[in-house]
């Protein structure tokens, strides 16, 4: 049996383990990093990729005030200390993390942007901003060599966070109109100057990934499952099965698991959440991680929440599509099985999905607009005709010249989907959400089409034809997982350290606890503590 030694073994390679992998190189230390998919870049990959990191570099050195303490006191009011990974002191080794993770990968030749317009999920609250999240600038995938066709992207072009809110209304504004010029030449540019340019997760990942397994040396090895290897208390290494063998790898610091969620563990989901889900990140996500933690005895926490959202019905075969901005634009409602409204549907989409499981787990939901919803804005679940249709064919997708006939089409009682609309008319006409005040946030109206007045986010609908979307919970992956402390290590429930082990991103608990302060709170603590476990092997 084969037998190899590194410093570090990474579990995973999406940004908590590029991060660790990135620490590691920097402290001088050897790093393999395996990957049980046949593709590396994770959930990660596929995501935004944005990063919420509060009181970064970039806002100093733009001049932009934000303070360690404001920061900390806007993750007490957003977060607060329900869970153990959520504590006071995790919080904090989260905010003075932030310099080390982003310097360091700066050196290494990640160009991070700051998306200046982008507010966090509360930003009227004390503590609260705009423009805390960072991405990276679109990155040359060339520049990966053959390492570009393992990598997992959903989005191979150069696409930024911030393009994404002024492109769905382009038709409508100066600014949206302006983003499509500028998109199209930046793809247009690096075509012509022979580059493969990929933006949001997949620029982020490769940035990486350049950094660590180009020049950085360190081995990749996909399609490779592992399990943990232990000598007493201790986890020493790991086992892993590699083109039909198997090798035993020892890791001298530790094992960093970073292996994602469990978002496409059905029998999981119905177990812990009651739904069987509907995950828009890796398929890769099976609780691999989690199972491992489990055999040594690590503590758990937050395995029944998740990263939640609204999202339109997948059809047969497909994905379901998650939306975002396209909620809190004028011209649509969301409702529930009846016809009544039950939240602000602008709300942060870990909030909505939250609401939407409190109101009616399980149950039926449908997003409303009407003809100038479909006509003047660009919407990511609609883009594709082949899909339109298939939505269609399969009822996801229902279309009526008026209420009084769309009501039936849908399952409605006509009068109760009658009188929420009317009633949501009159708040659009007059500015004011009386029921679930949306457009009331900086947050909503960040979506919101600032030709209509006098709330973006409000506009009556009026004139058909009609569009129901149906939909569904969500999510972009789970949040519950390992219970770690400040230095990423992994925890036992009586809350003695499991030496050897640590664990970043989504198999463990998240520091977030049950919210979603800002964008890209999922992989700006990931990175930040991938980092602060490879400082902390190091120093041994």
């Amino acid at each position: 049996m084969e037998s190899q030694e590194f410093d570090v073994v990474v579990v995973g390679s999406g940004a908590a383990g590029l991060a660790t992998a990135l620490g590691a190189i920097d402290e001088g230390l050897s790093v393999l990093v395996i990957e049980s998919t046949e593709r590396w870049a994770g959930s990660t990959g596929m995501s935004g990729g944005g990063l919420w990191l509060p009181n970064n570099p970039l806002m100093r050195r733009d001049g932009v005030g934000d303070s360690r303490e404001e920061a900390l006191e806007y993750l007490a009011r957003t977060v607060g200390d329900g869970e153990r990974s959520a504590s006071p002191e995790r919080r904090a080794a989260f905010v003075d993390g932030v310099d080390d993770y982003v310097t360091t990968a700066e050196r290494y030749g990640v160009r991070f942007l700051r998306s200046k317009d982008y507010p966090d999920y509360y930003p009227e609250l004390p503590g609260g901003k705009i423009g805390r999240a960072l991405e990276s600038r679109p990155f040359d995938a060339k520049r990966l060599g053959e390492l570009a066709r393992t990598q997992r992207v959903s989005m191979p072009l150069p696409m930024l966070t911030d393009d994404l809110w002024q492109l769905q209304r382009s038709w409508v504004t100066f600014d949206g109109f302006l983003r499509g010029v500028r998109f199209a030449f930046r793809v247009l540019g690096g075509l012509v100057r022979g580059k493969r340019l990929t933006g949001i997760g997949g620029s982020l990942t490769a940035s990486l990934g350049h950094a660590v397994f180009v020049q950085g040396k360190v081995p990749l090895w996909l399609s490779s499952p592992a399990r943990l290897i232990t000598e007493g208390d201790r986890v020493v290494g790991v086992e892993v099965e590699r083109e039909g063998a198997t090798v035993i790898v020892r890791a001298r610091r530790g094992v960093m698991l970073a292996s994602g969620g469990f978002d496409h563990h059905r029998e999981w989901r119905l177990r812990y959440h009651g739904i069987a889900g509907n995950p828009a990140g890796n398929p890769g996500g099976l609780g691999q991680g989690h199972e491992l933690a489990r055999e040594v005895g690590a503590a758990f926490e937050l395995m029944d929440d998740a990263w939640w959202g609204a999202a339109v019905k997948p059809i047969r075969g497909g994905s379901a599509g998650f939306m975002v901005g396209e909620r809190a634009l004028p011209y649509q409602l969301i409702v529930d099985a009846q016809g009544r409204r039950f939240a602000n549907e602008a709300e942060s989409y870990v909030d909505l999905g939250h609401h939407m499981l409190e109101h009616d787990r399980g149950g039926r939901f449908w997003q409303i607009g009407d003809a100038r919803y479909a006509r003047r804005y660009l919407r990511t679940f609609a883009v594709d005709p082949r899909v339109n249709k298939a939505m269609t064919a399969e009822g996801i997708r229902v279309t009526a010249d008026t209420i009084e006939e769309l009501a039936p089409r849908i399952g409605m009682d006509t009068a109760v989907l009658r009188e929420t609309v009317d009633r949501f008319n009159g708040f659009a006409r007059s500015g004011k959400d009386q029921d679930f005040h949306r457009g009331d946030s900086a947050y909503d109206r960040y979506y919101g089409d600032p030709t209509v007045r006098p709330n973006p986010c409000l506009g009556p609908l009026e004139k058909g034809p009609f569009t129901a979307y149906e939909m569904v919970v969500g999510d972009l992956g789970t949040k519950g997982g390992v219970v770690t402390d400040t230095h990423a290590r992994a925890l036992r429930e009586d809350g003695t350290v499991i030496e050897g082990l640590y664990a970043a991103g989504n198999v463990s608990a998240a520091v977030m606890g049950r919210t979603y302060p800002g964008p890209g709170s999922t992989i700006g603590p990931a990175s930040v503590f991938g980092l602060i476990a490879a400082r902390t092997m190091a120093r041994g």
